[in-house]
């Protein structure tokens, strides 16, 4: 294992609720993948899939902003908080990635 790595050290111990809801959320975007492939097996039509895709892609796109929005709401502000100043750059370093 690469010891720069801290996403592999790093852990958070989420709150029964929030769990449940970003699993749901998971479990939802797997169906509409799943949706997809058999579309593409079943030779549906290209723009019908086309919307599918945004659809989960959006769906995606919701899953990141409430894990963002709590990741902020938590792990970066006890971080600041707690003087882990370099937690800002991590913070920023995945906007970035998301912004792609």
């Amino acid at each position: 294992m690469d010891k720069g790595c801290t996403c592999c050290t790093r852990t958070k111990k989420r709150t029964e609720d929030e769990h449940k809801k970003l699993i749901h959320r998971l479990n939802r975007i797997e169906g509409q993948i799943r949706g997809i492939k058999n579309m593409v097996e079943n030779d549906a039509y290209c723009t019908d899939i086309i919307t599918q895709v945004a659809a989960a892609n959006a769906a995606l796109n919701a899953f990141n902003k409430e894990l963002l929005s709590t990741h902020i709401k938590t792990c970066v502000a006890d971080d600041i908080k707690a003087g882990k100043t370099e937690t800002v750059d991590d913070l920023l370093a995945t906007l970035q990635k998301l912004m792609k």
